[in-house]
């Protein structure tokens, strides 16, 4: 979803950009005219279309006040650049650079992809059918196997992350990380973080994994909906499980049974009609990747606290001042949600 107007607080100092594209040789003078709108559905990182001399460009760069895990520009392009080699499903990436006296921070500038995203509002208002669902669930099923199958190795990826202990190393820090910007006490959070300290697997495998890979992460091609143009929001990409990067993907795929409060938290394509329910995903997961998988429930419940985490962190931001966005008013109970469901999951052992 583009805004004409760019927030307040997040405008970009035009002059600098333009000197940077020039420098880049993006574009070919600093004295043309450049228009910029800012991409408002996402959360997390600030992302804008800029149009400047019958071209397009996406540049991405964290919010301020933001800490450096989750908001990391130079993983994201390096990620990028490295995959798109073998993986066709990425922006082509233009520059980055750490330089905070372009933009106050680091960002980078990378293609615009053509497409549709799939967020909620764009599936209410194309209103797809129930058999268009079900083309969608399985093309974007089938784009996330195929990056769990991707050689990291040959892409020049193999410092990305650390395999072994990853699992361990992720529920530890994620408590951390909620301790830090808690603003009240939520219980169920407290129940969550120890359960999956003691009940994590132990053996698992590991693999590029993309940390945040749902519906509005995707860039369909047309409404077809059997193609996928770029996978975006490689932020959190790393080495690791497959299935904690799917147990994220379940967190967010809310569904027509869920309570209101849980649709209205998490809103997403997946509650209406003719998309597998949470269960079914990971039936079909198991059946496309020819992995085993148990314990569900634990990678489930990770998940959701991951997510809850997220959220967190950016109400703390908010309640801070370092932000103005209203939509961050509220994400503390959405966090707590988010806990409320994990803990949910684990007292009745189920996923849906």
């Amino acid at each position: 979803m583009l805004n004409q107007q760019v927030r307040k607080g997040e405008e970009l100092p035009e002059l600098k950009l333009k000197e940077f594209l020039e420098n880049k040789d993006l574009i070919n003078s600093n004295k043309s005219e450049l228009f910029v709108k800012q991409y408002t559905h996402g959360y997390s990182n600030l992302t804008y279309l800029l149009s400047i001399e019958n071209k397009e460009f996406v540049l991405r760069k964290p919010p301020r006040g933001a800490i450096k895990r989750g908001h990391d520009m130079g993983r994201e392009f390096k990620v990028q650049s490295g995959i798109q080699r073998v993986f066709s499903k990425v922006p082509k990436m233009f520059a980055y650079t750490t330089d905070a006296s372009v933009l106050g921070s680091e960002f980078y500038v990378m293609e615009k992809v053509e497409g549709i995203i799939l967020n909620y509002k764009e599936a209410y208002e194309r209103k797809i059918s129930t058999d268009a669902y079900r083309t969608i669930a399985n093309s974007w099923l089938d784009t996330f196997i195929e990056l769990h199958q991707l050689d990291y190795n040959a892409v020049g990826l193999s410092d990305l992350g650390r395999p072994q202990g990853y699992v361990e190393r992720q529920v530890t820090n994620w408590g951390k990380q909620y301790m830090k910007v808690a603003t009240k006490n939520v219980s169920s959070a407290e129940k969550v973080m120890k359960w999956m300290q003691e009940n994590q697997p132990k053996i698992y495998n590991h693999c590029l994994i993309h940390n945040d890979y749902k519906y509005d992460n995707v860039v369909f091609s047309d409404d077809s909906w059997k193609e996928i143009n770029a996978v975006l929001d490689w932020e959190m990409a790393t080495l690791g499980d497959p299935l904690m990067d799917l147990g994220t993907s379940l967190g967010y795929w809310t569904l027509a049974s869920d309570h209101d409060f849980v649709k209205q938290g998490i809103p997403s394509p997946t509650i209406f009609e003719g998309n597998p329910i949470r269960s079914e995903i990971v039936g079909l997961y198991a059946q496309k990747s020819e992995i085993d998988i148990d314990n569900m429930v634990f990678y489930y419940a990770f998940g959701l606290f991951k997510i809850a985490v997220i959220a967190q962190q950016i109400y703390y931001r908010y309640s801070k001042g370092l932000t103005t966005d209203p939509r961050f008013a509220t994400l503390d109970k959405a966090a707590e949600l988010c806990c409320n469901l994990a803990f949910q999951s684990i007292q009745t052992n189920s996923i849906d």
